[in-house]
């Protein structure tokens, strides 16, 4: 990770033009440097994503989603809107920051956020009830309601229960588990679906339709993240039967699926192999899980193999959040609290 994050705390996506970051990226560092027991690196992001994303407002105002260079060669905020999977990565981040370091201030700052996130960012759906939008409900409105499947880690709303007994948290939990039984017919969930009011039903979204792809595949790494007892593991992990149907048959995980049929296209790039380390050990499906190491192993770059071309932002997070999950560097808790491992520490250049 030492090429994207920045001595400033900004997380640099390089591969688009704007080399853009977003507060997904954000997040994202600020959970792997807790992870890894950093907390100069936590403070220096968290610190970049208040100044930049949030106007300095952080737990009053939810963060931009996208900050880059602008048309006029001039840098700052490209879209203001939110994006909720981020806001709860933060919140969730600060939390646990808070737990396991004994800051007061990190976890005062988690509740901010994430009481901002609940009151902007949930609704009640008709015929439904209470659900994470993927974008402020100002921005959103009915009778169809768009969804994002991989915004939704129940290991963070179980945390979130915990924190905020009286929100809203196990209901989308519930919901989410809800969602993904009825919207991957053959076991492979879709990057976006939708929620009908007029019907009461999930149905597909109206943008990007059934595909399943880049946004879907963190929803097989969360569900084989959960912890063994949590109640949902085993329904999520048996409507997402799909991977482990395709690997099982020795076939080559696609980059694309359409849900609804089940037809495949393109071979996923490596990353996806990543993200399904914890999906396959948690099944104790040895020889796929053994493939996917195999294949990390000859396609990403690696000190022996170190002319291999740099894997892109996106690629390099689901294989630090996989591997290093599957290393043992961390898990879950059944009540979603992060159970890091530092005496298992990764190489300080793997993220600062």
């Amino acid at each position: 990770m030492e090429r994207h994050v920045q001595r400033d705390g900004r997380i640099v996506d390089f591969d688009t033009p704007q080399q853009h970051s977003t507060s997904e990226g954000q997040s994202y560092g600020l959970f792997l440097a807790l992870v890894h027991n950093d907390r100069a690196t936590f403070a220096r992001i968290l610190q970049w994503t208040d100044a930049n994303l949030a106007a300095g407002r952080l737990g009053e105002r939810l963060p931009a989603w996208r900050w880059g260079r602008k048309p006029d060669g001039s840098w700052g905020v490209l879209d203001d809107n939110a994006a909720s999977d981020s806001d709860l990565w933060i919140a969730y981040a600060l939390l646990e920051a808070g737990r396991l370091w004994g800051e007061t201030s990190y976890q005062a700052l988690g509740r901010s956020v994430l009481s901002t996130a609940a009151r902007e960012e949930v609704v009640l759906l008709p015929g439904l009830g209470g659900m994470l939008l993927p974008w402020p409900r100002a921005i959103a409105g009915g009778p169809l309601w768009r969804l994002n499947p991989s915004y939704l880690p129940l290991q963070l709303l179980r945390r979130f229960q915990h924190e905020d007994a009286q929100g809203p948290w196990r209901e989308i939990a519930d919901n989410t588990v809800r969602m993904l039984g009825a919207v991957a017919p053959h076991g492979f969930a879709p990057d976006w679906c939708a929620w009908a009011e007029k019907e009461r039903a999930f149905t597909a979204d109206p943008e990007k339709g059934t595909v399943g792809s880049y946004d879907a595949i963190r929803v097989y790494l969360w569900a084989g993240m959960l912890h063994a007892q949590d109640p949902a593991r085993a329904p999520l992990l048996k409507s997402l039967h799909g991977p482990r149907t395709v690997l099982e048959q020795r076939r080559p995980l696609p980059e694309y699926v359409d849900t609804a049929t089940g037809a495949a296209r393109g071979t996923a790039p490596v990353g996806f192999a990543g993200a399904l380390l914890p999906y396959l050990k948690a099944q104790g499906l040895q020889h796929p899980l053994a493939a996917q190491i195999a294949l990390i192993r000859d396609r990403a770059p690696s000190p022996a193999q170190p002319a291999l071309a740099p894997l892109p932002y996106y690629e390099r997070m689901l294989l630090l959040f996989g591997q290093a999950w599957l290393d043992g560097r961390y898990a879950f808790g059944k009540g979603g609290q992060l159970l890091p491992n530092w005496r298992l520490l990764c190489p300080a250049a793997q993220l600062a």
